[in-house]
């Protein structure tokens, strides 16, 4: 068991000691061992009747490893959950968890705290050089590709409809009724392709990285750590932290680093984005497509 998953601080104290439990409270921290991951997300009932052993005995496992009761031993494992290492199905659970217990003002706080804390760190990682160099690979291609699938859909979408109010070269892609890979059939080496996706990383994508490489495609990669297939296919990787108490990954960064690569793509443009960007937002206001009064 590894970091990435549970507390394992925690789990190696356990072990340790399990021989100097007695019968019941071995029993307990047997299921503990096992199952770590139902600890964040299951009371003390629960973990009890899954291990076949009294409420109290599980609460006594907890003090005679050194806690001063269940919540305070199951809070590493919560933890673990509220920084994204848990699978999806853990995370809605301790979600609903936390609504039955009435604690939301807990689970906003924990919000807060996560999305800055997203922001600061994956801006921490990256320098204004490496999205200097990412914007001018945009500005000078033929082409701007920009993959995301599930919940990076929208923001793969979002980038491309703010980016199109000033440039005409950007396609956020799969386009409707096809896919990524049919997307690039004509793409090549003038071209540039903005790829995300975070863990559990969508096989499309690392797919369509892997074959825009073979076609000469300029890649940028957007994911959550550099280790991810994407990122390490890519000529300009970024890695974003999507940690959240939610039970998908968090958006925050992602659309915080794709708006400012896009100030980096106008500021290193011609000046005639700019008077473009001016003719887009004038034609609205003669369209009526802005409510009156509205600037």
């Amino acid at each position: 068991m590894n970091d990435t998953n549970i507390s394992s601080r925690v789990l190696k104290r356990l072990a340790t000691e399990l021989s100097d439990l007695t019968p019941e409270a071995r029993k307990a921290a047997t299921y503990v061992l096992e199952n770590p991951r139902e600890v964040g997300v299951s009371t003390v009932r629960e973990i009890a009747e899954a291990a076949n052993v009294k409420p109290n005995t599980v609460v006594r496992m907890a003090r005679q490893v050194g806690f001063e009761g269940y919540d305070d031993f199951r809070e590493p494992f919560r933890d673990a959950i509220r920084r994204g290492a848990a699978d999806f199905p853990d995370r809605a659970r301790w979600l609903q968890d936390i609504r039955r217990s009435g604690d939301l003002g807990g689970l906003y706080a924990n919000m807060v705290q996560g999305a800055l804390r997203n922001i600061e760190e994956t801006f921490a990682g990256i320098t204004s050089d490496q999205l200097q160099a990412a914007a001018e690979a945009i500005w000078s291609s033929r082409n701007v590709y920009t993959l995301g699938v599930g919940v990076n859909s929208s923001n793969a979408r979002n980038f491309t409809y703010l980016a199109s109010t000033g440039m005409v070269q950007f396609h956020a892609i799969p386009r409707s009724g096809s896919t990524a890979i049919d997307d690039l059939a004509w793409a090549d080496k003038q071209d540039v392709m903005i790829a995300i996706t975070s863990r559990p990383y969508r096989s499309e994508v690392v797919e369509a990285v892997r074959i825009a490489r073979d076609q000469g495609i300029t890649v940028i990669g957007i994911s959550d750590s550099p280790a991810s297939p994407i990122i390490r296919g890519s000529q300009h990787g970024f890695v974003v932290c999507v940690d959240t108490p939610q039970f998908f990954p968090s958006s925050v960064s992602i659309i915080a680093l794709l708006e400012t690569l896009l100030s980096f793509v106008i500021s290193v443009a011609s000046d005639e984005v700019v008077a473009r960007v001016d003719t887009f937002h004038k034609r609205r206001h003669q369209l009526g497509l802005y409510a009156e009064g509205a600037e």
